[in-house]
């Protein structure tokens, strides 16, 4: 799978990484429906640091089609929302 971090770029994911990225897109989806800003802002690092870490980058000039978009580490609760699905962040 392909992941496009917004104002980053791409990494390369393998699927079996999902089940432990959707734990950290069902706490973001609790934290964004509480308001809770301090959380959301945690939980938002957290999941794309794991994606950084788990995914491997790809070239720069490399230009795949992304299967899964994420918001940059600045982007606030509302500009996340726009993004949702009904499964949130990452589907599954």
């Amino acid at each position: 799978m392909i992941v496009r971090i917004m104002g980053e770029g791409q990494v390369k994911l393998s699927d079996s990484h999902l089940p432990e990225l959707n734990k950290l897109d069902d706490e973001l989806l609790v934290e964004m429906e509480n308001g809770d800003g301090p959380g959301f802002r945690r939980t938002l690092t957290a999941l794309l640091s794991k994606v950084r870490e788990l995914g491997t980058p790809l070239p720069d000039d490399s230009l795949e089609p992304s299967e899964l978009i994420l918001p940059s580490s600045d982007a606030t609760l509302e500009e996340v929302r726009e993004l949702l699905s009904d499964d949130g962040l990452i589907p599954g």
